[in-house]
């Protein structure tokens, strides 16, 4: 079965998988289709029941005590995406969260809590949160932290589960600690694994954006079977995912959008030198001149600096970074009796993805502000043979003449960071049930073993101690082997290979999160109450969490140009016990109340034990109304990365209220105080900020109220013109004690500004005798409290099916009413609901709505996403015309609703295969700009990739 393709991996690759597909699972009966017309329904006539996610209780109800619900494969195809993180990232309730379109490595460095810049992951976080605060489950068993070879994270990369074996998607949207235990916080996803199969299917998708780039292509072969008591299903897939470079848009084509290349990088290909007189102080910024027929200029050819010599480092980013992800997936289950089954699933996963950044700059001098002396305090020996000064350039000392070299070596190519993340996991356990009284009682035994392995390799970086020894005295360079004296001096080009070789070295750097669970559960009717048998569940677990980093010698040395970081190494175990009840409270026709309660006790090696709570109640108050509310403790305890990471740094942009900006804008406070000279200049807009984890961390605590209502209207069940209408209504609060976090750094520098330098906001601040920040600390701590409470207003209506086809309309709603975040001396952070701070966006309100047509074998989808405005501060760009109210350093940014359109068309011969093409973004509407963003000039997590997206998908079951 030859299949048309592009490339030859990608031809090869599939051919294999279709064959390989088909000789493994051999001839059996029909594949059942996941995609049947009355799967498309926006609703069952019922509502589902609530097993697992959520309750421990096998008991089914009509809806649970808090807000639930799935996401099927219906719902999955309809997307027109090929990732499982992507299509979790549109739901309403969803944050801002990691995905590949940021080009993370190389433009950040470590965050605080030295989880590593997931470099080609994505993340999901629920009502803003944090992805840190969702429990990803699969098969309701927790699923290993992602690995990207930056850091040990505590957040799941969802790129490692392939679509394919996805049968729906669980989202319980409420704390969850008392059930599940730590991270349960703001929610949890369970993604249910396929299992009841028989045939073979294979998909193929394809998609691109009209501008031809950024294609995805996946496949997979899939298959089940039953032989007496075992039954199987096995999955193969592949997927390739193409770069998109930032140049290639309009909105990510320079650092700030509307601002050209004046808030470019001061490190250019030609050299930029900021001189100071020893004597009389006076201070020079200079820059070579633009000529490229030099090997190095005399010091009365270098002219005076200007913004318009900036460089544009954003159009050789990346907005959309290339992957390879390769699966195989296999589930057995045995039926040893009637009342007893074994089961067994294993994941192998393999990541190949790439980060690419503009040539790495090279910053030296009192003012670069590395945090590394051998830049900080370098000196530039006269005797260098490119040196054209004929003095030593110095950085320290009275006579100290050196304030800046920046230069930006496009000899050496652009920055790549190629990972590869290999992820395997292995579940077994034992299932089973005995009758009892009041009827059958569940119970299972598990065993989940899961490991994430990274690895990263960065070329076109810099070695800083070859660096000062090559620029060091010609006796020393002489005597060093393999150096060659650098020349930082001449015009682009005039760095040679020799001299690279010597400078620039293949880093490599790896981590690794481990994750073992062991687990017991039992659940059953325990005795007949007055209204209703109580029900009970409980159970045992024990968790044990391994994770390190290991980067390359010479980042541990010291002596790496970029981001340093150093090892981190941890582990943890975690011993749990839980019991759930579910009580019937009160029962009439037609009307029940039940109380569900449950209780955790948690016992960490690291820290305290912990014991969480729950309680809720459902009241069926008649047959179309339902009301529920739920109270929920929760709590997460610090992770590895966050207890035990080494001390890093991630550069920030920041503007300092005490510097002259790039832009000529004066200071916004004077800081004579501070000991900054009148007329200092902010020439380095990224300021490098020291982060890590914090030993001393305790673990959050969280107090979740959630009240809601689903009401289905008489007037619009099985009437001439509606089969059924259900309107869910949904309130929520969740409170977090102790937040693990760092105090936002523009906030930190503007109230030590303000205060003064006795004010603790400047405790981890030192400027050097130039002004600019010499360090800046900005670790982890236990932050006040975070707030955040809303509405979700959810409608599903099946119309009524005619002659003409049967239409189907389903509207999901957010509105975010409060977010807050105060530190711990109770001062307010910046982030709000409505506002977008540091590449995080809270929308007012955000909304969905699916409109449908079904008619015959044909399948008409039309989807909005709207997403209400945002502000944020105007930054750097304060100064120019694309800020919208420079008087209040406000900058607003528009509503946007973007449309889809999708056709599918099934057949009912070969087993109800299906074709499906879709265009995204059919308006072609263009994300607003971002001022504020430190990448690709929009919210990424927020809006999609400009551009229309064209998508093919095909469903072929035999």
């Amino acid at each position: 079965m030859p299949l048309n393709c592009n490339t030859p991996r990608r031809c090869h690759l599939l051919n294999c998988l279709v064959a390989g597909g088909l000789l493994l699972s051999g001839q059996g009966a029909p594949l059942a289709s996941e995609i049947q017309p009355e799967q498309l329904d926006v609703m069952a006539p019922e509502m589902r029941r609530v097993q697992v996610t959520g309750s421990r209780i096998h008991k089914a109800m009509l809806a649970g005590v808090a807000v639930s619900h799935s996401l099927g494969r219906a719902d999955i195809h309809r997307s027109g995406l090929s990732s499982l993180g992507d299509i979790l990232q549109r739901l309403t309730t969803s944050g801002s969260a990691l995905n590949t379109r940021f080009n993370s490595s190389g433009n950040f460095g470590f965050p605080p809590d030295s989880g590593g810049v997931g470099a080609g992951a994505t993340t999901v976080d629920l009502r803003h949160l944090g992805c840190k605060r969702v429990l990803v489950l699969v098969d309701g068993l927790r699923w290993v932290a992602e690995s990207s070879a930056s850091g040990v994270s505590s957040c799941s990369d969802l790129n490692t589960i392939p679509l394919a074996i996805v049968e729906r998607i669980d989202i319980y949207e409420d704390g969850a600690s008392s059930i599940y235990g730590s991270d349960a916080v703001a929610g949890v996803i369970n993604i249910i694994t396929r299992r009841e199969v028989s045939g073979q299917r294979v998909s193929l998708f394809a998609g691109s954006h009209e501008q031809g780039d950024g294609q995805v292509y996946s496949a997979a072969v899939s298959g089940g079977q039953r032989w007496d008591s075992l039954s199987m299903f096995w999955s193969l897939s592949s997927l390739e995912q193409q770069a998109v470079r930032s140049g290639d848009r309009e909105i990510s084509r320079f650092p700030v959008p509307g601002t050209g290349s004046l808030l470019g990088s001061a490190a250019t290909p030609r050299t930029h030198l900021i001189l100071r007189d020893p004597v009389s102080g006076d201070v020079s910024d200079l820059i070579a001149p633009d000529r490229a027929d030099a090997a190095t200029f005399s010091p009365e050819q270098y002219v005076p600096f200007s913004n318009g010599d900036r460089y544009n480092f954003a159009a050789e980013n990346l907005a959309q970074t290339p992957s390879e992800r390769d699966a195989a997936f296999l589930s057995l289950r045995y039926e040893l009796s009637p009342q007893l089954s074994a089961y067994l699933r294993g994941l192998y996963n393999r990541r190949q993805s790439e980060n690419r950044a503009a040539a790495e700059p090279i910053f030296l001098g009192a003012s670069a502000g590395t945090g590394n002396p051998l830049a900080d305090q370098i000196t530039i020996s006269a005797d260098n043979p490119f040196n054209p000064f004929g003095v030593d350039l110095r950085s320290t000392g009275s006579d100290a003449n050196l304030l800046l070299l920046a230069r930006r070596p496009v000899e050496g190519g652009p920055r790549v960071f190629s990972q590869d993340v290999r992820t395997r996991y292995v579940a077994l356990g034992v299932e089973g049930q005995f009758e009892a009284e009041l009827g059958p009682w569940y119970w299972d035994v598990n065993f989940a073993d899961s490991r994430n392995r990274a690895e990263q390799i960065n070329l076109g970086s810099y070695n800083l101690r070859n660096i000062a020894t090559a620029l060091g005295p010609l006796q020393v360079c002489a005597s060093t082997p393999g150096c060659t004296p650098l020349n930082l001096f001449g015009a682009p080009g005039s760095i040679s290979a020799d001299m690279l070789a010597y400078i620039q070295p293949r880093l490599r750097d790896r981590s690794h999160n481990d994750l073992r669970v062991y687990s017991a559960n039992l659940t059953g009717d325990a005795w007949q109450a007055w209204a209703g048998p109580l029900a009970l569940a409980a159970g045992i677990e024990r968790r044990e969490v391994e994770g390190a980093y290991q980067p390359d010698p010479i980042t541990v040395a010291g002596d790496y140009n970029g981001v340093p970081s150093l090892p981190t190494r941890g582990r943890y175990q975690v011993n749990e016990a839980f019991v759930e009840a579910d009580l019937p409270l009160w029962v009439s026709a037609g009307s029940q109340l039940d109380l569900n309660t449950a209780l955790r006790y948690s016992d960490y090696s690291t820290s305290s034990e912990e014991t969480t709570a729950r309680a809720g109640l459902r009241w069926q108050f008649a047959d179309n109304l339902l009301l529920r509310g739920n109270w929920a403790e929760g709590f997460r305890g610090p992770s590895i990365g966050e207890l035990f990471g080494s001390a890093a740094r991630f550069d920030t942009d920041l503007r300092d209220p005490c510097l002259v900006q790039p832009s000529g804008a004066p200071p916004t406070v004077d800081c004579s105080q501070f000991g900054v000279p009148a007329g200092a200049l902010q020439s380095n807009t990224q300021v490098a900020v020291t982060t890590g984890g914090n030993p001393a961390l305790r673990p959050e605590h969280s107090d979740s109220y959630s009240l809601g209502m689903v009401y289905s209207p008489a007037f619009a069940n099985r009437q001439g013109f509606s089969d059924r209408l259900d309107i869910e209504l949904n309130w929520y609060r969740h409170a977090i004690d102790n937040a693990i976090q760092a105090i936002d750094p523009q906030t930190q520098l503007d109230l030590c500004a303000a205060a003064g330098p006795t004010s603790p906001f400047c405790d981890d601040i030192q400027r050097s005798d130039t002004g600019t920040i010499s360090r800046f600390v900005n670790r982890l701590q236990n932050f006040g409290r975070l707030n955040t409470e809303g509405f979700d207003l959810n409608l599903a209506w099946l119309g009524s099916e005619t002659t003409l086809g049967q239409p189907s309309a389903r509207w999901w709603n957010t509105w975010v009413t409060d977010y807050s975040a105060l530190d711990g001396m109770g001062g307010r952070q910046p982030i709000a609901e409505g506002r977008l701070i540091d590449d995080v966006a809270i929308p007012k309100w955000s909304s969905m709505l699916r409109l449908n047509w079904a008619y015959g074998d044909l399948d008409l989808a039309w989807t909005l996403r709207h997403f209400s405005g945002l502000q944020e501060s105007c930054g750097r760009a304060i100064e120019f015309a694309i800020c919208t109210d420079p008087s209040s350093d406000r900058h607003q940014m528009g509503a946007l609703t973007y449309h889809d359109i999708q056709l599918r068309w099934s057949t009912s011969w070969l087993a109800g295969s299906a074709l499906l093409f879709g265009i995204n973004n059919v308006g072609n509407k263009q994300p607003p700009p971002c001022l504020s963003c430190a990448l690709n000039g929009y919210d990424a997590s927020t809006y999609d990739l400009p551009g229309r997206w064209f998508y093919l998908r095909a469903e072929v079951n035999f």
